[in-house]
């Protein structure tokens, strides 16, 4: 049980960070520097897929490390 839980957090820890690092940047201090940072943009088509992807991974994440925590 303990291979196949470990085996599990390795994939999952390397899906999520691809997926974090895949993600469109935002403003964040752009707008301090002159950037415009005032309006609002929806998630759209392949951004908003990669984005539902990478809190489903999340959640994922942190059940598979509660299980590990109480089955190994």
């Amino acid at each position: 049980m303990q291979t196949i839980l470990t085996t599990i957090q390795v994939v999952l820890s390397l899906l999520l960070s691809v997926a974090v690092l895949t993600q469109q940047r935002g403003t964040g201090l752009s707008s301090t520097f002159g950037g415009s940072g005032t309006f609002y943009t929806s998630k759209r088509g392949a951004e908003k897929v990669l984005f539902n992807a990478t809190v489903g991974l999340g959640i994922l994440f942190v059940a598979n490390s509660i299980a590990y925590l109480f089955f190994v």
